[in-house]
């Protein structure tokens, strides 16, 4: 009984309690999977029933994002030495911002990260971080119907022999958005669990591996330096150096490759709804399942990038499939890998509208039982939501960098490291113990990448200059 009331909401301060010895609840699994009518799961009506392997499947397809096209650009502006250097960094942060929040959730018993903001700071904190959830998600889901706009086109113009002058309406990107929401997206964004598109996730996962396998092939079969190619012309002005390795540059568009790594490995909101649906949940097994999926994704980053630059060298552009594009309009291989791309980044969208949704059920109907009705009316208005502000706004680089700038560091960075210090018993851990000085060191970083983006982002603004950098 004593272990019962303990894992109950109304524990006081959430401090995790060694009882006669035994492990620190943070260790123990939260859903309990005994035959005790007592333990209900929290935050879902049914006991986790997704495996190791499609959990690292959903976080991983969480992981991967449109950044990954402007990886090769952001090596061309930093060398390999460089990019290595900080890709690692990035990668090794956010798995110990993982286990800030697994820490957090293991003390309190709690797998939303707004009952975190609940638990940290009370109604405001659960206000904020469910906010923070949302425009993130909106702003990434957005991201991913614009690729679907401005490259369905073309893939259909290009396997129908159509020419660039034709108005047919299954040309138009804001009609295809909306068939491709209503016929794919939505029917997976209603299932009623997250675990249930670990396969989904693995398919996408499949078509970004095809995208990295044709970026190596393609690396032996480019010669440099590129000069012109049919009508295209990729280079009028061939430097010494243009087809030359560099391993350690800087230049003007090197302050944006901080920024490209960093979106490129948001996953955060994700990780605590895949906790909860995980089979034999534990925080050690979940934290090796954040392990795989960032090191997985490290890996293909990785491999992306410097195959993508030794193809181009300084010539790769902030979109690395138009670079290829004007290389051969016509290529066919290419085309296939815009069609995966495509795939990718629309099975990546349901992953991606779960825990908006499930933040502003926690925001908006608080102990509310899970509801059909409700259920599919909050996936509607999202979808519907994003699908207006991709086809109404023309231009929406400049809303994304200021939300990407604010709420990337915010998931990353800052809220984890907050909930830590907050929510860890000073009894158990004082202040001054070097786990919370991290924890305080992690947030500061936070926003010291928060000002840094926002000023590199203002700069532009008032140089008047338009750059197409990625994100995730």
């Amino acid at each position: 009984m004593e272990m019962e009331k303990l894992s109950n909401d109304n524990q006081p301060n959430g401090a995790a309690v060694a009882i006669d010895g035994e492990v620190p609840q943070e260790e123990q699994m939260f859903l309990q999977h005994n035959n005790k009518p007592s333990k209900r799961p929290q935050f879902t009506d049914f006991e986790g029933k997704t495996s190791l392997g499609m959990s690292v499947f959903n976080l991983s397809n969480a992981i991967m994002g449109s950044g990954i096209l402007g990886l090769s650009y952001a090596m061309s502006n930093t060398g390999i030495v460089l990019f290595l250097v900080l890709l690692i960094c990035i990668a090794c942060l956010s798995c110990y911002s993982i286990h800030l929040l697994l820490r957090s959730a293991g003390v309190v018993g709690i797998r939303a990260y707004e009952h975190l903001g609940m638990r940290a700071f009370g109604h405001p904190g659960k206000i904020i971080a469910a906010v923070i959830i949302t425009l993130h998600n909106i702003g990434a889901m957005s991201s991913y119907l614009f690729i679907v706009k401005s490259e369905l086109p073309l893939v259909i113009q290009a396997f129908l022999g159509q020419t660039s002058g034709s108005h047919e309406w299954f040309m138009n990107g804001n009609y295809l958005i909306i068939l491709v929401t209503a016929g794919i997206i939505l029917p997976l964004a209603l299932m009623k669990h997250l675990g249930y598109l670990g396969y989904t996730s693995g398919f996408s996962l499949s078509c970004m591996v095809f995208f990295l396998s044709v970026v190596i092939y393609k690396k032996f079969n480019i010669a440099c330096p590129l000069e012109v190619f049919g009508n295209y012309s990729v280079s009028t002005d061939i430097s010494e150096d243009a087809c030359t390795t560099k391993f350690f540059t800087i230049n003007q568009e090197t302050a944006y490759a901080i920024p490209i790594l960093a979106f490129a490995f948001v996953c955060h909101p994700e990780v605590l709804p895949i906790y909860t649906e995980l089979r034999s949940p534990t925080k050690r097994r979940m934290q090796n399942i954040g392990n795989v999926s960032i090191l997985g994704m490290f890996i293909m980053y990785f491999l992306t990038a410097i195959f993508g630059y030794l193809t181009f060298y300084e010539n790769t552009e902030a979109e690395l499939l138009h670079t290829y594009s004007k290389v051969d309009p016509l290529d066919t291989l290419i085309l296939c890998v815009r069609l995966a791309v495509l795939v990718a980044v629309t099975l990546t969208v349901p992953v991606v509208l779960f825990p908006i949704r499930r933040a502003l059920q926690q925001l908006l109907f608080p102990g509310k039982p899970f509801h059909w009705l409700r259920h599919i009316a909050i996936a509607l208005c999202l979808l519907f939501t994003v699908n207006l502000l991709v086809i109404l706004v023309p231009n929406i680089r400049d809303i994304f960098g200021i939300t990407g700038a604010t709420t990337a560091p915010s998931l990353i960075f800052i809220l984890p490291g907050l909930f830590y210090i907050r929510i860890i018993p000073t009894e158990q851990e004082p202040m001054n113990s070097r786990p919370k000085i991290q924890a305080a060191c992690f947030t500061a970083l936070g926003f010291i990448f928060m000002t840094m983006s926002l000023t590199f982002i203002g700069i532009d603004w008032m140089s008047g200059e338009k750059r197409n950098v990625g994100g995730h």
